[in-house]
C-alpha cells in the first residue's frame, strides 16, 4: 500500500499525535508500504518555527527513509480565536499547494483531526491522488472546545459541527483513539466503516530496566523524595490547578514532591500561583524530547494525570498513562469513565481521585506515600496490563490488516 498522512502535527515536534503517528508509520513501513507525511513546519507546543526550519515555505526531508513535506503554518502569541483559525487555515491551503508537488496515486490518505478544518484539505487530496479518506479523531473537536470554554461564538460553532458531520460522511473510515469517541460519532452518523485505533507504547523504548534513574539525582532531588510527575500539554483541558493545591495540604511532608514537566498556555498562570501561595514541593521543568521521558519517568515514584470534570473526558484516554505504566510507574489518575475502567478498575495499576478535588488527591498521594508496597504492586500491573493490550507493534499490526482487507473495496 501508498499511505499519506497528512497531519499538523509530526516530529520533531513532541506530544501525542506526533508520537502515535510517527510509531504506526514507522511500523506500517516496516511491514513494507509506502508511508509519505505531509505537515507543517514544527512549531508546537510554543506556536514558534523551530530555528532550522524558520523561514522556509516548502521542504522535503526524510525521517528512517520515509519522505516527509513540510509546509508554511502560521504561528503567533496570542491565543484568540482569530489567531487559532490563522494557525489552523494557513495549513490548509499551504498543504494543498504542497500536495500538488507529491507525484503518484495513493491508496489511503489518513488525516488527523484536531485541527478539524484540515479535513477540508483532505477530502481534495484525497480525490486528487483517487485514494481512500481515513478521518482519525483524537479530540472530538468542536465539541471540546465548546465545553471548555475555548469557542463560545455561535455560529463557528454551528458551522464547525456541519463541517464535521460532512467530514465524516466523507471519509472512508473513521477512525478515533477511544472507544467513547468511537461511541459519540456511532451516535451521530450512519458510518459504517469506524475502526478503534487507541494510543500504545513501545516496550523496548519505554524500558525500566534498561533506564536508568540518574535523572532525580541530577536535579537535585534525593534518594528517599516521593516524586509525582505530571509530563505534558499544560493546557486548559488538564485543570492542573488540582495538584497545586493538593501540594499545599501536604506542605509537611517535605518528602513528597510535585513535577511539571512540559509548556502550554497555562504554564505562567500555574507559576504564579505556587509563587503566590510560597509552594516549595512544586516543581517546573520546561518540555523535554522524547528521548529524555524514559530517563525522567523512571526517576519518579508515580504519575499523576488529571483533567477537568467534564461529561466530554469520560471517553478520554490520556496517551501519557501507556508510557507511564510501561515504565512501572503507577498512575494517581484524575479521570472518570474508560481510562479509570481501563487502568485502574481492570489494570490495576493505581489509584482514581475525584476530578479536580485537590483533598482526595492529597489523600490518595499520602497513603502510597506511607505505603511503598502498594506502590511496588500497581507497578508490576501496570507494565503487565499495557503490555498485553496496549503494544504499539499488535495495534499497528491489526490496523494493517484491517487497511489490506478495505483496500480494493468500492468507496
Amino acid at each position: 500500500m501508498r499511505i499519506l498522512i497528512l497531519t499538523q502535527y509530526f516530529p520533531p515536534e513532541t506530544g501525542a499525535p506526533q508520537n502515535r503517528l510517527f510509531e504506526t508509520a514507522v511500523r506500517l513501513k516496516n511491514a513494507g508500504d509506502q508511508v509519505e507525511i505531509l505537515t507543517a513546519m514544527p512549531n508546537y507546543p510554543k506556536n514558534k518555527i523551530f530555528d532550522e526550519y524558520r523561514g522556509k515555505w516548502f521542504l522535503k526531508e526524510f525521517m528512517l527513509d520515509m519522505p516527509v513535506y513540510r509546509s508554511f503554518v502560521y504561528t503567533g502569541k496570542s491565543r484568540s480565536i482569530i489567531s487559532r483559525l490563522l494557525n489552523y487555515f494557513s495549513f490548509v491551503f499551504s498543504s494543498l499547494i504542497a500536495a500538488g508537488r507529491i507525484k503518484g496515486r495513493f491508496d489511503y490518505v489518513i488525516c488527523e483531526s484536531p485541527p478539524l478544518f484540515l479535513g477540508l484539505s483532505a477530502v481534495w487530496i484525497s480525490r486528487r491522488k483517487r485514494a481512500k479518506l481515513i478521518f482519525n479523531v483524537s479530540d472530538l473537536w468542536p465539541e471540546s472546545a465548546e465545553k471548555l470554554g475555548i469557542i463560545s461564538n455561535i455560529f463557528l460553532l454551528s458551522s464547525a459541527e456541519k463541517l464535521e458531520l460532512w467530514l465524516y460522511k466523507k471519509a472512508f473510515i473513521v477512525s478515533g483513539q477511544t472507544q467513547g469517541i468511537i461511541r459519540r460519532i456511532r451516535e451521530r452518523t450512519e458510518h459504517k466503516r469506524l475502526y478503534w485505533l487507541p494510543n500504545g507504547v513501545d516496550p523496548q523504548f519505554f524500558n525500566p530496566d534498561e533506564t536508568t534513574k540518574s535523572w532525580r539525582t541530577e536535579n537535585g532531588f534525593e534518594k528517599d523524595d516521593f516524586l509525582l510527575l505530571y509530563a505534558g500539554i499544560i493546557g486548559h483541558a488538564q485543570g492542573l490547578e488540582v495538584i497545586i493545591n493538593a501540594a499545599s495540604k501536604l506542605e509537611n511532608y517535605s518528602g513528597i514532591k510535585f513535577l511539571l514537566v512540559g509548556d502550554g498556555p497555562e504554564k505562567e498562570k500555574l507559576e504564579k500561583l505556587v509563587a503566590e501561595r510560597n509552594c516549595k514541593q512544586v516543581y517546573f521543568f520546561p518540555n523535554q524530547e522524547k528521548k529524555q521521558m524514559p530517563a525522567i519517568v523512571n526517576s519518579c515514584n508515580m504519575t499523576i494525570v488529571p483533567l477537568k470534570r467534564l461529561p466530554l473526558f469520560e471517553g478520554a484516554i490520556p496517551s501519557k498513562i501507556f508510557e507511564n505504566l510501561a515504565m512501572k510507574v503507577p498512575v494517581i489518575l484524575g479521570v472518570e469513565g474508560e481510562a479509570k475502567n481501563l487502568f485502574i478498575d481492570e489494570g490495576k495499576a493505581g489509584s482514581a481521585f475525584d476530578p479536580e478535588n485537590s483533598e482526595d488527591l492529597a489523600q490518595k498521594v499520602l497513603y502510597y506515600f506511607n505505603n511503598p508496597q502498594a506502590v511496588t504492586e500497581a507497578a508490576e500491573s501496570g507494565r503487565n496490563y499495557v503490555l498485553k493490550k496496549f503494544n504499539r507493534d499488535k495495534l499497528a499490526g491489526d490496523f494493517r490488516t484491517y487497511l489490506l482487507q478495505n483496500v480494493k473495496s468500492e468507496i
